[in-house]
């Protein structure tokens, strides 16, 4: 009896120990494998406006702006409401960014009081608010509204 009560609280010692001592990269990796907004690297991703391609000076400052945005919240995506986020009615032309090493697309609409931004992963779609004054305000966004 007094092993199958010395066993588990040993296993659950140890697991305790091994969870609140994880290394910092460990936990690094795991917080970027679960967050809804990713920071954007330069050389992973394309970005484009239409038909217009950043290039170079433009692309880096827009995904520094972008990187820069700080998350409002996640919007609930009633299943089969999909489209409605891919296309809003009102918003312009979004500024697409797609991942060189996945298949991700970002579609970034820009609006006065907030930026939407509507990731979509395969079939799945992911859409979530942030705001971001330089991005709001730039010309880049302007243009694509």
């Amino acid at each position: 009896m007094t092993w199958a009560v010395l066993v588990p609280i040993i296993l659950v010692s140890l697991l305790k120990i091994v969870l609140t001592c994880m290394p910092t990269g460990t936990v690094n990796w795991l917080i970027r494998k679960f967050e809804t907004h990713s920071r954007l690297n330069e050389k992973e991703v394309t970005v484009t406006i239409g038909d217009h391609r950043l290039e170079d000076k433009e692309k880096l400052r827009f995904i520094n702006q972008f990187n820069e945005g700080i998350f409002i919240k996640k919007h609930y995506i009633h299943p089969g409401n999909e489209q409605l986020f891919l296309q809003p009615e009102k918003c312009g032309t979004p500024i697409v960014i797609e991942f060189l090493d996945r298949d991700d697309k970002l579609f970034i609409f820009s609006y006065k009081d907030r930026i939407d931004v509507v990731k979509q992963r395969r079939k799945k779609v992911i859409a979530y608010s942030l705001i971001s004054d330089s991005l709001q305000n730039s010309s880049l966004a302007i243009n694509a509204s």
